[in-house]
């Protein structure tokens, strides 16, 4: 056996053990903000800044000392306006919606996001893409239409908002040649957005040490370096692979509201989950066709 072929199944375990890592860090990140918020211990304004303020040094430290040099293009500060977007909505939204459910109203937001910016992109879906986005976005609307077990709708609208800010964001990162450097980037530009939002509600302005700690920890190990993680992985993921793996974030978060959290998992959100990702999952795997014909 040649010593490539024996260190294959090593590098699968590691790609693997990283991409598990990542999708735990993203699926905690729901998890962290809304032990903070549950009880009153931060206002989400102050969270938002905190989780900003700890990824950005975080990731500014590892860019610093990495043995890569940093390789920036041309820059916009339109992914920096929708990472706070993305963490300003998501914030307020877990004032009031639990882990698991605000989990799958983002992911389902963001993959329709990003679905729907490659239809108006020209790019063609087969009858069982089409099935499949149908079936993801009426289990969306499912999920968040009125009902006695329907999450509150205000807090519903600002994930889907949190859901779209990062779907943009996703998309805008897509070809970029560094997407470490970059990440580190934009969440420096976004700090000073979301002290401005801190100062709005800063009558409102609250945090005990708990909080603080657990804003930091979704900042600097769940974000910060949950994206370290996530690109060391993605180096050696296909594009359908890395989008794949991602259901499994609103299924951790939902099980870790369970286990931390004391949530229920009620009818509803099963049923919608299994129509939202099982109809992301369609999307992908009809993508996974089409792409083997071309190859």
């Amino acid at each position: 056996m040649s010593d490539a072929a024996a260190a294959r199944p090593a590098l699968l375990l590691h790609v693997v053990a990283l991409t598990a890592i990542a999708m735990v860090a993203f699926a905690a990140n729901s998890l962290l903000c809304r032990l903070a918020l549950q009880h009153g211990g931060i206002d989400p304004a102050s969270f938002g800044s905190i989780r900003l303020a700890s990824g950005a040094i975080t990731l500014a430290l590892v860019v610093r000392f990495r043995a890569q040099p940093s390789a920036l293009g041309r820059t916009s500060w339109l992914p920096a306006v929708m990472l706070f977007a993305y963490v300003a909505f998501f914030s307020f939204a877990y004032l009031s919606l639990s882990a698991g459910t605000g989990a799958l109203i983002l992911f389902g937001a963001v993959q329709l996001t990003m679905l729907g910016a490659g239809l108006g992109g020209g790019e063609r879906f087969g009858v069982l893409a089409w099935f499949g986005f149908v079936l993801a976005a009426a289990g969306l609307v499912y999920l968040v239409s009125p009902g006695v077990a329907a999450p509150p709708l205000l807090g519903a609208v600002l994930m889907a908002v949190a859901g779209v800010a990062w779907g943009v964001y996703s998309l805008r990162g897509r070809g970029v040649a560094d997407p470490l450097a970059a990440t580190a980037r934009n969440f420096l530009r976004a700090v000073p957005m979301a002290f401005a939002l801190s100062l709005v509600f800063a009558t409102r302005a609250h945090a005990d040490a708990r909080a603080i700690a657990l804003a930091v920890a979704s900042g600097a190990l769940t974000s910060g370096l949950g994206y370290v993680v996530w690109y060391a992985a993605l180096g050696r993921l296909s594009a359908l692979r890395a989008a794949t793996v991602q259901l499994s974030v609103p299924l951790l978060a939902a099980f870790g509201g369970v286990l931390f959290l004391s949530e229920a998992i009620t009818p509803r959100l099963a049923l919608a989950s299994v129509a939202i990702l099982g109809g992301i999952a369609l999307v992908l795997s009809q993508k996974s066709r089409n792409a083997a014909r071309r190859a």
